[in-house]
């Protein structure tokens, strides 16, 4: 085939790479996706998308059963795992073509295939039709993660599973080990223990949701451990013994081994970058822990070579991987460009209940340095979160106290993975204390309790 040229070639079409180019092509720049798989990535064909819609199946189920809570009568309660799987997998279908359409919109090339950077602004790509070679001043690097297997603990998609084979289960588990309760294992132990499986979470660090603040953790493992799940933490899965049907963990704790049985095993230990086989070494990048180290504009230390998402490390998040994209677009066409910075970037959990953040933790901003106030304001103080039946959870505030700078929000509880975006912006706009206590926030609303919670930080509570 005959060497193409661009002004940008993006190598992978997750959220990151996709709307890096689409950013680029509307600043004027000749841009081209390489995609080895599925446009939308990891996050919209095997993530963030059908796991929202396996979750949101649970908990219209959670709902049903508590039909008598709220005058209503609903007999037979049951699902159809299959269908719950099919409505999940159509909706990252559906979307996937969205993305397809989106690049025609704005007249990006696409080229399905295997990426590799032979030398610098150059790309070639094998197809189902052969090699094709590229050149581009600019590339960005933007091909995602994977699933972190540990030895001995490899996934086989029978007894063993990754998020991919829990998203198109083979079964439904009867009793189930979730490995790791990071965002993506407390899904999947919150969606199969609504349905039904007797779930336990085995969690090496000191708590669940470990990279929350403390408080926050603790109120989320309660609620875990009310719905039935067992949570055993400061506890390591050392060996999985398998035969037919049945796998035997080995679960390490305090220096004690206990074996417990179970029939299906989802593996959650994190990802890796997907970085072999694209010639970074050849070219000087430098890689650490599978993660290409950049700068805070995403440059690699090679010029025109850009690395954005999960490939460019923490935080895993594909609204971080977005917006990296849109940064390194206008970078290259020269506009002024804006970092992103992590601690001003929301994480959400979609468990039952949800799980969200911004900023630093209560211990994070001690251990900086920060003089801090305090807020907090649980969920049984809101009419609105009465009225809904949701009213466990609770949303905290740290501010400075010498300044009144928001320095973090967390909150847990129905729908708070809606609300986080309201500290969010706080953040962007740099927002003091005082400008928040004069915000009005309708009512009834969830959001109230954002007020309530700024108010108590600063011992002006109302409704608590």
């Amino acid at each position: 085939m005959a060497e193409k040229s661009y002004d940008v070639i993006v190598i992978g079409a997750g959220p990151g790479g996709y709307v890096a180019a689409i950013r680029a092509a509307q600043l004027g720049l000749k841009t081209c996706v390489v995609e080895r798989e599925h446009l939308g990535g990891i996050c919209l064909n095997w993530g963030c998308i059908p796991t929202k819609a396996l979750l949101r199946s649970s908990e219209v189920f959670h709902l049903m059963e508590r039909a008598k809570e709220f005058g209503l009568k609903a007999d037979n309660i049951g699902y159809d795992l299959d269908a719950v799987v099919k409505r999940s997998r159509g909706v990252a279908k559906q979307l996937s073509g969205g993305i397809g359409h989106l690049m025609k919109k704005n007249k990006i090339d696409v080229v399905m295939g295997e990426a590799t950077i032979p030398a610098k602004g150059k790309v070639s790509v094998k197809t189902d039709k052969g090699a094709q070679d590229l050149t581009a001043k600019n590339i960005v690097l933007a091909t995602g993660a994977r699933a972190r297997e540990l030895p001995g603990l490899e996934a086989d998609g029978d007894l063993v599973w990754t998020y991919k084979h829990a998203l198109q289960p083979v079964r439904m588990p009867k009793k189930l080990l979730v490995i790791g309760s990071g965002a993506i294992g407390i899904e999947f132990a919150s969606f199969y223990n609504t349905l039904g499986a007797d779930t336990t979470v085995v969690e090496v660090m000191d708590r669940v949701l470990p990279v929350e603040d403390a408080e926050i953790s603790a109120f989320a493992k309660k609620s875990f451990v009310k719905q039935g799940m067992k949570i055993m933490e400061k506890s390591m899965v050392k060996q999985l013994d398998r035969t037919k049907g049945k796998v035997t963990a080995h679960i390490e704790t305090g220096g004690k081994v206990e074996k417990m049985e179970f029939d299906t095993v989802i593996s959650a230990v994190g990802i890796v970058g997907n970085v072999e086989n694209l010639g970074l070494e050849a070219l000087g990048v430098k890689i650490d822990r599978t993660h290409v180290v950049t700068d805070a504009y995403c440059r690699t230390g090679v010029e025109g070579l850009y690395a954005i998402g999960d490939i460019a490390g923490a935080p895993w998040l594909a609204h971080k991987a977005s917006h990296e994209g849109v940064m390194v677009a206008e970078l290259i066409a020269g506009k002024h460009a804006h970092p992103v910075k992590p601690e001003s970037i929301a994480g959400c959990t979609y468990c039952h209940p949800q799980v969200a953040s911004v900023g630093y933790t209560e211990a994070k901003a001690k251990e900086l340095g920060y003089d801090i106030k305090v807020g907090r304001f649980p969920f049984i103080g809101n009419g609105k979160a009465i009225a809904l039946g949701e009213a466990e959870g609770m949303v905290k505030t740290i501010f400075d106290a010498k300044t009144g700078e928001l320095l973090g929000a967390h909150m847990v509880g129905a729908e708070v993975t809606e609300m986080i975006q309201g500290y969010v912006v706080g953040r962007q706009l740099e927002t003091t204390e005082e400008d928040l206590m004069h915000t009005v926030f309708p009512h009834p609303t969830l959001s109230e309790m954002m007020h309530e919670s700024v108010l108590d930080a600063y011992g002006r509570v109302i409704h608590m």
